[in-house]
């Protein structure tokens, strides 16, 4: 497929070089512009994308943060955003040109579906938990990427300088009504997963999404989201 012009992807890592090329080789040609946004890598992710052809802008680390420095940068009207884990499926370039093209596509957010790659039943039933939270809740989670009009992120607020849930934080301000699910898979590395457990982990995270809820600000629930409190 020929490059989508004004599309720019944007990706925040921090020594992602292991899992990076799987996700860019994903990406192919199909993007207009791919910017890497580095949190201070040292494993050589910079070299790694620099190599395959994509733009390099370096931020302070902290997702949130490094997110709103790509955008910045950015040339796009239309915006990806994506984890460095994370691999789209292959008729994903498809579905978003559909949503880029539509009279109303920019009135929403879009999301991917969550897949892992990982076949156990744990992984399955964690995937099944996700759709439930997307369709019931409306709550997709930045492993799932997000395709986002220039205009309504800048009408919400833009993505906000957290270190945690600044995918939470933008879906509650969006709100259910202006988020749409695209028929396509985002494969997110299950290597977190498999090495802290699939109910730790899943506990973990949303023991962290119900205490954001109730006030306490992200700063605060860095420790308990890496497994340090």
């Amino acid at each position: 497929m020929a490059a989508m012009v004004g599309l720019s992807v944007v990706i925040p890592a921090l020594n992602a070089a292991a899992g990076f090329r799987g996700t860019l080789a994903a990406l192919g040609d199909a993007p207009a512009e791919i910017i890497l946004v580095d949190g201070g890598s040292s494993d050589g992710t910079p070299d790694l994308v620099r190599a395959w052809g994509a733009r390099v802008v370096e931020a302070p680390r902290g997702r949130g943060g490094q997110i709103a420095a790509g955008v910045a940068a950015a040339a796009g009207p239309w915006l990806l955003i994506l984890h460095a884990d994370t691999r789209l499926e292959p008729s994903w370039a498809e579905a978003v040109a559909a949503v880029m093209q539509a009279p109303d596509g920019s009135a929403r957010a879009w999301h991917f579906r969550f897949a892992l790659d990982d076949a156990a039943p744990a992984a399955k039933r964690l995937e099944r938990a996700v759709a439930w939270r997307c369709r019931v809740l409306g709550l997709p989670y930045g492993d799932q990427g997000l395709l986002i009009h220039r205009a309504l992120l800048a009408e919400v607020g833009g993505v906000k300088n957290v270190p945690l849930m600044e995918d939470v934080d933008l879906m509650r301000r969006l709100g259910r009504k202006r988020v749409g699910a695209l028929p396509v898979a985002a494969v997110t590395s299950a290597a977190r997963w498999q090495r802290e457990g699939y109910f730790p982990r899943s506990a973990r995270n949303l023991l962290c999404l119900a205490l954001w809820f109730v006030g306490i600000p992200p700063e605060r629930l860095q420790r308990l989201y890496r497994g340090r409190a």
